[in-house]
């Protein structure tokens, strides 16, 4: 893993990363984004209660993004199983029918 550097809300920090430094930095300005706009709702002034806040707000998002996803994965094995039976023997995918 190579260092990579990101400034978020001013601060330098040298990261090790399996990731692409295009995804690390990407991340680092997401979370310097989120901290930023927090600190400039008024909300909050000392940077750390921001990043407190900034990391909730952002654990939301990736709960709910899982949770949609799941829905859909959900979803679509539910029309595969729909499905299936209409299609012709051989294209079912059945193990029984090997």
């Amino acid at each position: 893993a190579l260092p990579i550097c990101v400034r978020i809300v001013g601060e330098e920090y040298t990261l090790r990363t399996e990731a692409s430094t295009t995804h690390t930095e990407a991340v680092a300005e997401h979370v310097d984004r989120t901290i930023r706009a927090i600190i400039s709702s008024g909300a909050t002034v000392e940077t750390h209660k921001a990043a407190i806040l900034a990391a909730l707000q952002i654990t939301d998002e990736l709960f709910r993004e899982r949770a949609a996803s799941e829905s859909i994965t959900a979803d679509i094995r539910q029309l595969a199983s729909d499905i299936r039976p209409l299609l012709p023997p051989d294209k079912r995918g059945d193990e029984s029918t090997g």
